[in-house]
């Protein structure tokens, strides 16, 4: 069973910073794609930002381009989400999740294209 594991939410004011973190078992970092995804109360499932398995490749939503950066570890497992200059929009609960991929530089934007997901972390960003 593959296990994601989110760190890192909690409350920070507009302009603040916040880096998020998802600790997945060995095997999901083999040959698995990485994104971060969010969801705010009364909202879908939305695309943040995701990385390649190799993390040649980087993909960011419109809104967080320039304030968001994914990162990952291989060794550790593990991979980042980088959050400066928080707005409340920002607001939601986080989800890592894992997609496996033979493309070693892509990552998929779809929900529906990643097998493993994380239990979420909130972030609340105050005005």
């Amino acid at each position: 069973q593959v296990q994601l594991v989110e760190s890192g939410g909690g409350l920070v004011q507009t302009g603040g910073s916040l880096r998020l973190s998802c600790a997945g078992s060995p095997r999901t970092f083999s040959s698995y794609a990485m994104g971060w995804f969010r969801q705010a109360p009364g909202k879908e499932r939305e695309f943040v930002a995701a990385i390649s398995w190799s993390g040649g490749r980087e993909y960011y939503t419109d809104s967080v381009k320039g304030r968001f950066t994914i990162s990952r570890d291989n060794p550790k497992n593990t991979v980042y989400l980088q959050m400066n200059s928080l707005k409340p929009e920002d607001t939601a609960v986080y989800y890592c999740a894992a997609s496996n991929q033979q493309n070693s530089d892509y990552a998929p934007e779809s929900t529906l294209e990643y097998d493993y997901w994380g239990q979420g972390t909130q972030v609340t960003v105050s005005s």
